[in-house]
């Protein structure tokens, strides 16, 4: 199945996160190296890494990655984690929820970063966005092209739910934002899903604050 579609536009937000001086560099999923472009304009020393699966993305990245590996990152060997691979920071750009296991390629990075250098940036659409709520309160759970619904998402997450993937897989999550859009109609929903918080026993204003938010960024660090 055909990946999220080619563009070159970077992510800014998770541009910010990244740590600005590291040496090296790995992202996966670096379509057409949008992010390594604007990246290495503010660190012009780093070795840059990208892993594509699909490849004609991974011949465009080229153009603005050291290198670029077309491969699926859940077959590599602990050597190649070692060798090859060797980075100071991990990139995921809307990545993680495309994975089989996310959490145990998590935990076997980890194994490869030095404690309190090493970094995972990564962007993940949240599942408790409003409109993925109001879909299901009448069933209408059905796959798309792109966006919370992209056909080829294979896991889903939380605000609460990545938190413990990261700290289960050995880090410490350093800073986050929650990426959060013009959306008038969502106000609609809101009250409601404030109201089911409650009714679970559960902190009815973080519900509302968690349910705004399209994506989340954070930057953890190995710990």
């Amino acid at each position: 199945m055909k990946q999220t579609p080619i563009h070159q536009v970077h992510n800014p937000d998770l541009l910010r996160f990244m740590p600005p001086g590291v040496r090296r560099v790995v992202e996966v999923g670096c379509s057409s190296g949008a992010l390594a472009r604007e990246y290495r304009k503010r660190n012009r020393d780093v070795h840059y890494t990208g892993i594509e699966i699909e490849p004609e993305y991974a011949g465009m990245a080229r153009e603005h990655c050291d290198v670029v590996l077309d491969l699926d990152i859940e077959s590599v060997d602990d050597d190649m984690f070692r060798a090859e691979l060797a980075a100071d920071c991990w990139i995921f750009g809307d990545v993680l929820e495309h994975l089989n296991d996310p959490w145990h390629l998590l935990a076997r990075i980890r194994r490869s970063l030095t404690v309190g250098a090493g970094y995972v940036v990564a962007c993940i659409p949240n599942a408790q966005h409003w409109s993925v709520q109001a879909r299901l309160s009448f069933g209408d759970f059905r796959y798309e092209d792109s966006g919370l619904f992209d056909r080829t998402h294979i896991r889903w997450f939380t605000r609460r739910t990545i938190h413990e993937m990261f700290q289960g897989a050995g880090y410490a999550v350093e800073d986050g934002v929650g990426r959060v859009y013009e959306e008038p109609q969502r106000e609609t929903f809101l009250p409601i899903i404030r109201m089911m918080a409650v009714a679970a026993r559960a902190d009815g204003d973080r519900a509302v604050a968690d349910a705004q938010v399209f994506q989340y960024i954070f930057r953890c660090v190995a710990a």
